[in-house]
This record gives C-alpha cells, sequence and structure tokens, in this order.
C-alpha cells in the first residue's frame, strides 16, 4: 500500500501547475498519504530537494502562475544510471510513487521511473497543448487568453497607423495556441506546421488584402520561419508598413484562469485517486470533460487532433 507521494513539476512551467498541487496533496492527505514536493524536478530527486508538506503548504499560490517547487530539465534523466540513481535515492525517503506535472518528456521519465519500481502518474503540465491524451493541457486556457488579449492591443494600434502586425505565438511546433487565437480575434492570415504554409502565397494574400484592408494581423506559429526577415521581406514586397510581435514568455506567466484551475484541481486529485488504488505509469487527461487516464507509452503514440474544421472555420469567418 502507498504511504508517501512525491510530486514534481519538470519541463516548461505552465499556469495551473499550483492549482494541480494544491488538490493532490490536499487529495492525498485527506487519503491518508504523507505528501512530499520535489523541488525543481527530477534533478531534485539527485539533489534531496524534498519536503513533507501540510493541507495549507500551496493555501497563498492557488491564484499564481508559474509552479511554487519549481521546475528544471534534465536531459541526462535519459540515461538508465542516472534514472536508477533517482530510484534509489526515493526508496531510501520512503516514497512510494510520484505525481510528475509536465509534457511528454516528463511522461517519458514516469514510465521508466514506474519500469524501475516506483509508481508513477503524469499530469499535462504544458501550454502547448500538445499531449494528445488530454482534450487540453494544465496552461492552454491560461495562455491563450494571454495571447488574445496582446492580439487585440496589436490589432488597435496596427488600425490606427494602417499597419500590418505580425505576430509570432509559442507552441514548440503544436498550432493550436496560434489556430485558436486565430479564430478568437478573426486574424486574416494564420501560418503554423498544420496548414502547409507556403510563404510566397502568404506575401501574394498580403498584397491582395491591402487592396481591401487599411491593417492586417497575420499569426505565425513559432520556429517554422525566421520571423523577422520574412516581416522585412513583407515590408519590401507588399508596401504594408509591418511591424512583428514575439510574445515570448509572457505567454507562459498570470493568473491561472478559472477554467485552468478547475480542470487542474481536478486532474490533480485523480492522480491521487489512482495511486491509492496502485495504479501508475499512467497519465490523466480530461476527454469530452471526463476525467480519464491512458498508459504513458499508448498516449505518447496517441494521434494529435488536428483541428482541421477550425482552419475551415477560420476561412469561413475571416
Amino acid at each position: 500500500m502507498i504511504k508517501k507521494i512525491g510530486i514534481l513539476t519538470s519541463g516548461g512551467d505552465s499556469p495551473g501547475m499550483n492549482a494541480a498541487l494544491l488538490a493532490a496533496i490536499k487529495t492525498g492527505i485527506k487519503l491518508n498519504k504523507e505528501m512530499y514536493v520535489i523541488y525543481e524536478g527530477y534533478r531534485g530527486i539527485l539533489e534531496h530537494k524534498f519536503e513533507k508538506v501540510t493541507t495549507s503548504f500551496m493555501d497563498d499560490y492557488l491564484t499564481r502562475g508559474g509552479t511554487r517547487i519549481k521546475t528544471a530539465r534534465l536531459p541526462e534523466f535519459k540515461e538508465e544510471d542516472v534514472r536508477k540513481k533517482a530510484v534509489e535515492i526515493l526508496k531510501e525517503e520512503g516514497i512510494d510513487a510520484l505525481i510528475v506535472i509536465g509534457g511528454d518528456g516528463s511522461y517519458r521519465g514516469a514510465k521508466k521511473l514506474t519500469d524501475l519500481g516506483i509508481l508513477c502518474v503524469g499530469l499535462p503540465g504544458t501550454i502547448d497543448n500538445d499531449i494528445a491524451s488530454t482534450d487540453y493541457t494544465i496552461g492552454f486556457d491560461t495562455s491563450l487568453n494571454t495571447i488574445v488579449e496582446a492580439i487585440d492591443k496589436i490589432k488597435e494600434t496596427m488600425q490606427s497607423h494602417n499597419r500590418c502586425g505580425i505576430v509570432e505565438i509559442m507552441g514548440n511546433r503544436c498550432p493550436d495556441l496560434t489556430l485558436y487565437a486565430g479564430i478568437a480575434t478573426t486574424a486574416d492570415i494564420i501560418i503554423t506546421g498544420d496548414n502547409n504554409p507556403n510563404f510566397d502565397d502568404v506575401v501574394e494574400q498580403l498584397k491582395e488584402l491591402k487592396k481591401k484592408k487599411d491593417y492586417a494581423i497575420v499569426l505565425i506559429s513559432e520556429k517554422l520561419i525566421d520571423t523577422i526577415a520574412f516581416t522585412e521581406r513583407v515590408s519590401k514586397e507588399t508596401g504594408w508598413e509591418t511591424r512583428l510581435s514575439i510574445l515570448g514568455h509572457i505567454q507562459r506567466g498570470g493568473t491561472p484562469s478559472a477554467m485552468e484551475r478547475v480542470n487542474a484541481i481536478r486532474m490533480g486529485s485523480y492522480a491521487v485517486e489512482l495511486l491509492d488504488k496502485n495504479i501508475g505509469g499512467v497519465c490523466v487527461g480530461i476527454v469530452n470533460n471526463e476525467l480519464t487516464h491512458y498508459d504513458i507509452d499508448i498516449a505518447l503514440e496517441l494521434e494529435r487532433n488536428k483541428h482541421l474544421e477550425f482552419y475551415r472555420i477560420h476561412d469561413l469567418i475571416k
């Protein structure tokens, strides 16, 4: 029977992680578990950064972005010897199971630890929404709202100066933030890896658009093109006075939205309930508003929803 559960956050931070931590800690203690946080992700295991916590540990952090227990990346965790050392330390500390909040790389680490005897449950903590086993990841909704607010402001100044605004959006090659934001702001052009971008065609579209409108908004998913060079090209070839906005890390921070908190709390509590039933090597998700879990290996093989109907809707309303 599991008595001690550790919790860590790994990889990039995302709003809502603190809500998931709060729920997991309070649920665990209510189910008579000893709850421990591990600071700075998998690295914290190797550096013995454990702290036993009470139900009040997260009380002042529900409304805060980021993660109270810090996060880090540890590429060395891919090495079996490093993982075995982590398991040895966890067993020395008496920790039977882990809740790992992070993205797909964090999930792979959790699965490997489960194979080595430490039951792990993964929670989808990433703004990118690139975990196929859940409709929405922890952080996506808040990040999307931050992006939409920024685009709304950019649109106002582009309108005032008859300019073309190009906005680069995070997502680590997953286009969901760009696509959803494009619909929410009725952007003129959405460029993602899923709609097979041809940048020559985009330039031609902007030339035609200039005949109809006095401003334009173009959204581009990160890592597709050198957006600085592309902005210069648009200015040179279309006649638009063009401005580039790279939103950067403001997309990761901020007070988590109400829906973010609800989803994160549901998933955090559910993770503890799974471990209480000795279920590990799985990741939690919400699908069609229902809590669910998948074997991590299966989850990582699922095909991501490309939301192709969203592109059609955008074409109709832009």
